[in-house]
């Protein structure tokens, strides 16, 4: 497992004294069956009772220091194991924080949170008992076959037609078990994701009253995890029982040939009883073997889950000097498709250019391309065709880093975490002061702020599912605003809020820093209508490009929208505004 080679020369000191405390350890077990032997040969066989002290002792202090060991191993076991998963929970974490798009869009979250918990446990759990209990076990395997052939070597043969028959269920069990056991983390991934969907959603399910559909799909995802669960341990449970068995049977076949072999002074009776030991410490050892095999591959099938996060495309680089850009921005023939989607683009021929102080709107139609804009901007992906220019420099030319700290982005659906609506709103500028957080909450109208009962230091559920919708997306846009950067991209960020507290965000938003560029996405008329230019997209195309007035000349378009979105407002108040 080459994928943890770095962990393993990161604790290889402290793994190594525990390889060597489980060495010793397991050369004490070996040792007692022989000094059992000799009390029995020597010391009771013989009617020496100073032989059965001698040997007595010896075998109390053979055991406390098997025993010390034991506890060294143990220690060393459970540090080295817990310290290495917190490295690789660590390790998966970052790099899913730099994920590329197409990363994100690979693997379901549901199945990141099962590989970050689930499967690195057990990683831990193979590490510590590799460490505690996978070393010793063949070692006591091959050192009391290994001392029972000293005793008596017929008698050995039977243990190793015993480990041979053993040895092939042990096989049978690894091939059948793999797959099984990529198949149960596959359905616990399953489970995951439905569960997250359901309290991702719980608002609507109450809403339309789907409590039987989502507890129907949840039904069946759980008996699909039941089923392989049993598919998966039954191998377990059939193969243990047989391995029992056949070394039981192997016992008692050493008792009877045992039996006669003393008569005829080929075998000793401490022999016989160290023997009997022996085949009772290989039973144990081979057992322990299985459920090593047996971990062994289930940490298979999570490593190969694990390397598959590791193998993901990362972000673009974050190296590079980081400049400070100003608000000019030109997409040159842009076309653009999703990666791994129908392949139609999203994004044709795009043109456009604004300079930095202007504010620009992009609207149109459900589907036109407009956040793609803005993702394309944010560089989450790179375009097909053309060139992305930000202060008179190519996109790919700039660290990832430049272009996303010179712009901040308000998304329709805003996104806040659990915590106070300061921390919330720190995200734009984690050194702003509370006069800078309460002036970025006045800019978005969220004066609501200060009527809670602690102002921003109101605590906010995950998601603020403590406050409406239009709350929160005056806290995203208080966030956008203290971030200060040179572009401020409001993809549909007020259609929460109605048009009197929109108006008077947009006004706040008017008295901005003169080179600050607002790129506002929107599906309003009402609001693209303010801007200093407005570009009108249609199926990824342009099929405007000016301001409201001469939009109003020379695109059919924008001219059915307000049509559609203005004039008709005005014929149901009755020649009234809304503005």
């Amino acid at each position: 497992m080459n994928l943890y080679s770095k962990y393993f020369e990161k604790y290889k000191f402290s793994f190594l004294i525990a390889v060597c405390c489980v060495a010793f350890e397991a050369i004490c077990d070996l040792l007692g069956p022989t000094l059992m032997s000799n009390i029995i040969n020597t010391g009771i066989y013989q009617e020496k009772l100073s032989k059965v002290y001698y040997w007595g002792t010896l075998m109390l202090m053979v055991t406390g220091f098997g025993a010390c060991f034991a506890i060294t191993r143990n220690i060393l076991a459970s540090k080295v194991s817990q310290r290495m998963g917190a490295d690789l929970r660590y390790d998966l974490f970052e790099k899913i924080m730099y994920f590329s798009e197409l990363g994100n869009d690979k693997i379901e979250s549901g199945s990141l949170i099962t590989r970050m918990t689930n499967d690195t446990s057990q990683v831990v759990q193979f590490v510590n008992g590799t460490m505690r209990i996978f070393l010793k076990a063949p070692i006591i395997c091959i050192g009391s076959i290994v001392l029972a052939s000293l005793l008596n070597f017929r008698l050995s043969i039977i243990i190793y037609c015993i480990v041979a028959i053993v040895a092939f269920l042990i096989i049978i069990s690894m091939k059948l078990s793999y797959p099984r056991f990529y198949k149960l983390q596959k359905a616990m991934d399953k489970i995951n994701s439905v569960v997250q969907e359901y309290l991702i959603g719980v608002r609507l399910v109450k809403a339309f009253g789907t409590y039987d559909k989502e507890t129907d799909k949840f039904e069946i995802t759980n008996i699909d995890l039941m089923e392989k669960g049993i598919a998966t341990q039954i191998i377990i449970t059939l193969v243990a029982p047989l391995m029992t068995l056949t070394v039981g049977i192997g016992t008692v076949i050493v008792i009877f040939i045992g039996s006669r072999m003393f008569p005829l002074n080929i075998a000793k009776p401490g022999d016989i009883t160290a023997f009997t030991i022996y085949m009772a410490q290989i039973l144990t050892s081979l057992i322990m073997i299985t459920n090593i095999f047996n971990s062994f591959v289930r940490t298979k099938a999570s490593t190969a889950r694990i390397k598959e996060i590791f193998d993901c495309e990362e972000d673009f680089t974050h190296s590079g000097e980081i400049k400070e850009l100003n608000g000019d921005v030109e997409f040159r023939n842009v076309t653009f498709a999703y990666p791994n989607g129908s392949g139609i683009p999203a994004i044709k021929d795009l043109s456009f250019s604004i300079k930095s102080g202007e504010n620009l709107a992009i609207i149109g139609p459900t589907g036109s391309g407009k956040s793609t804009i803005a993702w394309l901007l944010l560089r989450f992906y790179d375009v097909n065709n053309g060139q992305i220019l930000i202060n008179g420099s190519h996109i790919k030319e700039l660290s990832i880093d430049s272009v996303r700290n010179s712009i901040a982005i308000v998304p329709q659906k805003p996104m806040l975490f659990s915590g106070t609506i300061a921390e919330n709103i720190k995200w734009g500028n984690k050194e702003a002061t509370d006069e800078m957080l309460k002036e970025a909450a006045d800019k978005a109208e969220a004066g609501f702020i200060e009527k809670m009962q602690e102002g921003l230091q109101s605590n906010l559920g995950s998601g603020g599912v403590n406050v409406s919708g239009g709350q929160k997306q005056r806290i995203s846009i208080a966030r956008g605003i203290l971030r200060n950067s040179s572009i401020l991209i409001l993809d549909d960020a007020t259609s929460a809020l109605d048009a009197v507290t929109e108006a008077k965000v947009r006004e706040n938003l008017n008295t901005k820093t003169e080179n600050q560029t607002i790129i506002t996405i929107t599906q309003r008329c009402g609001t693209a209508m303010f801007a200093d230019k407005i570009l009108v997209m249609d199926n990824g195309e342009k099929v405007g490009y000016g301001t409201h007035s001469e939009l109003m000349k020379n695109c059919e378009m924008y001219r059915e929208i307000y049509k559609t979105q203005i004039e008709s407002s005005k014929e149901v108040c009755n020649g009234g505004t809304i503005f």
